[in-house]
């Protein structure tokens, strides 16, 4: 088997990082993660991981401070319900959580893991299987992982740079005080060139709020860019049921603009391997970016350990994965343009929602069911 023995270094410790180590790990490989930061930081705020995911969670005995979602609601600005999806109540199920409880999770699983922080790779050798850290120091392994996200250094190294295409759109993220009777729900509220998405976190004690708005400015890629509460509040400010309150609240909030990055065309060379958003960033509204890359490193720890060599291995992963993900970061694209509809066109779209969830009310899950009920773990090795 192409892992048994082996030596592995997992370049980032957020959620695809840690999950490919659990794996590989328990695929008989010597894991090393190395890790940027000072520690694991509770960085981000909520996410939603739908069946597809969960799937991957369970088999790798990881069972974070999670919700089970009950529904989807969507709004018009006004707070007006236009319609509500009922989420299944059995299978694995569509969950509410909070990214540090996710990763935090995966860290307690991973503890025989060797884990090193304050440790950013600043090149790599994909040939040889070398790293090198901004110390200086160098380090070797049978293979490298690039966990390493929106700003890889591994999928430059695979592939060059490239310029991302700005979406014309900016989100907002924060968190305010929650309800604990609040229903576990995931509320969209839909407005010409804006919508914004709530759902309770860490069994309602906290909101997390999503916005997004079309702009032409261009504000910088990433999470962690702080902006006052008021410019939030201003693009929102004709939205009605609970926004003004929830935002109201609003005292930290961050901003970042949205881009659009081709899935790499390289994913694998040598002695290194792409996976999550160092391979294939996806726009947010189709929550998927955790999901993909729990299923990133799953899927490419069993297609190793089931390989006869290793560049077999890292083929068969390719293979498996690029369409899958392509399609997945297409079906985001595209439903960034529906939550924005403007008259005449959104009581049209709206009135036809209603009357799709009054004769087929599962037909959203029905046409994502290619993406939910699609089931890694199911025979792997």
């Amino acid at each position: 088997m192409a892992l048994a023995g082996k030596t592995v270094l997992v370049v980032g410790g957020g959620i695809g990082g840690l999950a490919a180590a659990l794996a590989m790990r328990d695929r008989g490989a010597s894991v090393t993660l190395l890790e940027q930061a000072g520690g694991f930081r509770e960085v981000g705020a909520g996410i939603q991981i739908s069946p597809n995911g969960a799937r991957v969670l369970a088999a790798l005995g990881v069972d974070p401070q999670k919700r089970r979602a009950q529904a989807v609601t969507l709004r018009n600005a006004s707070g007006a319900q236009v319609l509500r999806m009922d989420l299944p109540r059995d299978g694995a199920g569509f969950h509410l959580v909070h990214r540090a409880d996710c990763v935090a999770a995966l860290a307690a699983q991973a503890e025989d893991v060797a884990t090193r922080f304050n440790a950013q790779v600043v090149a790599v050798d994909a040939d040889a299987g070398r790293v090198t850290l901004a110390n200086g120091e160098t380090l070797f392994a049978d293979l490298v992982v690039g966990a390493d996200g929106l700003h890889s250094v591994l999928r430059v190294a695979l592939n060059g740079h490239a310029t991302p295409f700005f979406t014309g759109q900016v989100a907002w993220r924060a968190t305010v005080p929650g309800d604990a009777s609040d229903p576990a729900e995931a509320q969209v509220f839909m407005g010409p060139g804006r919508h914004l998405v709530s759902y309770p976190l860490r069994g309602g004690a906290l909101r997390n709020i999503v916005a997004v708005e079309e702009r032409k400015d261009w504000a910088e890629e990433g999470w962690n860019h702080p902006d006052s509460p008021a410019n939030l509040r201003r693009a929102f400010a004709g939205f009605g049921g609970p926004v003004p309150g929830w935002l109201a609240q609003v005292d930290q909030v961050y901003l970042w603009g949205l881009f659009r990055h081709k899935v790499a065309a390289t994913w694998h060379s040598g002695r290194a391997v792409l996976l999550g958003d160092a391979a294939h960033p996806t726009l947010p509204f189709m929550a998927q970016g955790a999901n993909m890359a729990l299923e990133d490193a799953y899927v490419l720890a069993c297609e190793l350990d089931r390989a006869v060599d290793m560049t077999t291995g890292l083929a068969a992963y390719q293979a498996a994965r690029r369409n899958r993900v392509a399609r997945v970061v297409e079906a985001a694209n595209r439903n960034a343009r529906n939550y924005h509809l403007r008259a005449p066109m959104a009581p049209l779209a709206h009135v036809a929602l209603r009357l799709s969830n009054r004769f087929v009310p599962d037909a959203p899950l029905r046409q994502f069911g290619w993406i939910y009920d699609h089931d890694v773990t199911a025979g792997a090795a």
